[in-house]
């Protein structure tokens, strides 16, 4: 028993020590915890407080960007302003998700007596959608009760309820509203058309001093309403070069819907101002302007902290001036034209001029007269094709040269010949026994259509067959695609067709069509670059409006050069030098030899080379989907002076006569721009 009681004793004491050293543990672990948490603490209050603070500071950081800041100006290529902004005073509206239509209503009725605006323009649907809003109990009187219970079934929605009040509103019942009520509903209109999250101009251009005072303070009352200076494109120049400049979209129209995504995912927003035609959107990323941005501050303030900044400026090819006297000249040689017998079916010319060495295009203009009046049309130079005709002839020769085809100096005798099975094919004049500068000279079709002929591997006979030969159409064609006839020239516009290229080649006979430029039509612009191809012995250049971007300034002064274009060779004619040199032989004989074709299109003092093109031209007349009429087109392309040229000329009037008429007579029109625009041209830069 007494051995019991000791054994129990011992147990008690042993287990009393083990739990004073779990005591003593759970003692440290506690003490050691709070060592750690007070490290925490005083790492997280003290150590890292600033730290924390900054990313606190980020956290609750919120920024807004400003609206559009002045785009870059445009200069031409001496440093004219032919592009600027002026400031525009604007007051908007901006829809509170939260508003109630009581409280737009209300807004409507005060705005409209601060706010001189063009109420002629407002409509009895206009009216009416007011007068069921200010109306609210009338205006649920005259929806039916079938109709309302059409609406629970879901047979009819909100909108066509609304349509139903709307057109049950009576004209004595808008007759019946105050002058103040069809004020204010003209500004609720304002206040609502589009869509609801659309920023909505209510008044820009005119607004008064007084006026934009008044909204620029008023703002905490009429929620939603604001004032901005915004800007709008200015043209020193008027209307020249104007539809090749481009347009900016406004601040209501936004982003183009178009392009909408593709501009978002490049960091713009909905209502952007951006470029939407020809250089504006080509150079978008020079001309677009750096908005400013504002740190949202606790009081829902703005404070300013990076300034927005106008967009670069850059600088065109174009010579005002030059483009201003071409435009004129156009203008007066095409109401010329029209009054001239035998032009039923002209209705333009179009003129490019271009320094063949390095593409740059010095003026563009098509002018067309419509019911009398003159308008602008350049941008058929990019757009719509014509058939060229003889100038072609320069590269069908090259392919002859070539090819073993013909030699130079070769003489053929130019006759009528006649194809098994086809009608007389012959040049304008038959010219008898030639060689191959009189050929281009006097414009043999001829000379063209034999070399054509072997090219398929034949020698002419009169009443021959002649197969298809698709090799000869190809070689023709690549030949005339490496100097831009028929492949797009690369200009820096945003809009550029190739003109009309067969297919499928079907008979032999095309070919012979083909080498004088009546099978395939391209547009003036390409014509520029085949004849600058040619002016500057063989390297196709890409024709370009571009010559420097600068760097924009706070002042009127033009800031340093971030950028200049590169002129690039897209490729260079595969011939020999001596043959390229044989075809500019040609085109100078084409002015200045006696009997020349070209003579009186150029002065000779200039030491011009050229050639022109009479062509077959089909049109639909009456726009049933039929080509129905024959017509004429005259072109003309040249360069001067001949060794070292400095610029080149395309000259193209569509449909400028029609053939076998009473008179028969071709007007000139090609023939007077061409002189005209060389010597004005060599009158600036002599």
């Amino acid at each position: 028993m007494k051995k019991n009681k000791k054994l129990n004793k011992k147990r008690s004491k042993l287990l009393d020590e083990i739990e004073q050293r779990r005591l003593i543990i759970i003692f440290i672990v506690v003490i050691l915890l709070f060592v750690v948490v007070f490290l925490k603490f005083y790492q997280v209050m003290i150590y890292d407080h600033k730290k924390y603070q900054d990313k606190l500071r980020q956290l609750s950081y919120s920024t807004v960007e400003g609206n559009s800041t002045p785009r870059g100006r445009i200069y031409d290529r001496n440093l004219n302003v032919i592009v600027d902004n002026i400031a525009v005073k604007t007051i908007y509206y901006k829809k509170n998700k939260k508003i109630s239509s009581k409280k737009e209503i209300k807004m409507a009725y005060e705005v409209s007596k601060k706010l001189g605006l063009d109420y002629s323009k407002l409509n009895n649907r206009m009216k009416r959608e007011f007068f069921i809003m200010i109306h609210p109990d009338i205006a649920d009187k005259k929806i039916k009760k079938e109709e309302w219970s059409k609406l629970e079934q879901r047979k009819l929605n909100a909108t066509d309820i609304k349509n139903l009040k709307i057109e049950r509103v009576t004209d004595d019942e808008i007759n019946g509203m105050s002058e103040d009520d069809s004020k204010a509903a003209y500004v609720y209109y304002l206040m609502n058309k589009g869509y609801a999250y659309d920023e909505k101009t209510i008044k820009t251009g005119e607004v008064t001093d007084e006026e934009y005072a008044y909204f620029s303070e008023s703002n905490a009352e009429l929620e939603g309403f604001n004032t901005r200076l915004d800007w709008e494109r200015v043209y020193p120049y008027g209307e020249t070069f104007k539809t090749m400049l481009g347009k900016v979209s406004s601040a209501s129209q936004g982003l183009p819907i178009e392009e909408k995504e593709e501009y978002l995912k490049k960091g713009y927003s909905l209502n952007d101002r951006v470029g939407i035609s020809y250089i504006e959107k080509q150079y978008e990323e020079y001309l677009k302007g750096t908005k400013s941005v504002y740190e949202v501050v606790n009081s829902n303030e703005l404070k300013l902290i990076k300034e927005g900044e106008r967009g670069n400026d850059i600088v065109l090819s174009i010579d005002i001036n030059l483009q201003q006297q071409l435009e004129q000249i156009l203008s007066e040689e095409v109401l010329k034209t029209k009054g001239e017998a035998n032009t039923k079916f002209y209705d333009h010319s179009a003129v490019v001029i271009q320094d063949p060495n390095n593409g740059e295009i010095l003026a563009m203009s098509s002018k067309q007269v419509v019911n009398g009046q003159i308008i602008d049309n350049t941008t058929s130079i990019l757009t719509s094709p014509v058939t060229p005709g003889s100038v072609v002839k320069g590269a069908s020769i090259l392919v002859g040269y070539n090819n073993n085809a013909i030699r130079i100096g070769e003489r053929i005798v130019d006759e009528c010949i006649q194809i098994k099975g086809t009608n007389e094919k012959c040049s304008s004049h038959t010219l008898g026994l030639i060689d191959d500068i009189t050929a281009l000279a006097k414009s043999s079709n001829v000379y063209q259509f034999k070399t054509a002929i072997r090219m398929s591997g034949y020698e002419y006979r009169r009443g021959m067959s002649l197969p298809l030969v698709q090799e000869a159409f190809d070689k023709y064609r690549n030949m005339y695609h490496s100097f831009g006839l028929g492949v797009k020239t690369e200009i820096d516009l945003p809009v550029e067709s190739l003109g009309y290229g067969a297919t499928e080649d079907k008979r032999a006979g095309n070919l012979l069509d083909f080498v004088i430029g009546q099978y395939e039509t391209y547009t003036p612009i390409q014509l520029s670059q085949y004849i600058s191809t040619i002016a500057n012995s063989g390297a196709r250049v890409q024709p370009h409006l571009l010559k420097e971007v600068h760097k924009s300034t706070t002042d009127a002064s033009i800031g340093e050069v971030i950028h200049q274009f590169e002129p690039k060779i897209l490729n260079k004619v595969e011939t020999q030098e001596v043959y390229m040199q044989r075809v500019r032989e040609g085109f100078y004989a084409v002015i200045n030899s006696s009997g020349g074709y070209g003579r009186g299109y150029m002065d000779t003092k200039y030491s011009p080379s050229g050639k022109t093109g009479t062509s077959q031209s089909f049109i639909d007349t009456d726009n049933d989907g039929v080509i129905d009429t024959e017509t004429i087109t005259s072109n003309f392309l040249g360069y001067a002076p001949k060794d070292h040229p400095k610029m080149s000329i395309t000259v193209v009037s569509p449909n400028s006569s029609m053939p076998n008429t009473a008179t028969d007579f071709a007007s000139l029109v090609t023939m007077r721009i061409s002189k005209r625009v060389s010597d004005l041209y060599f009158s600036i830069y002599p």
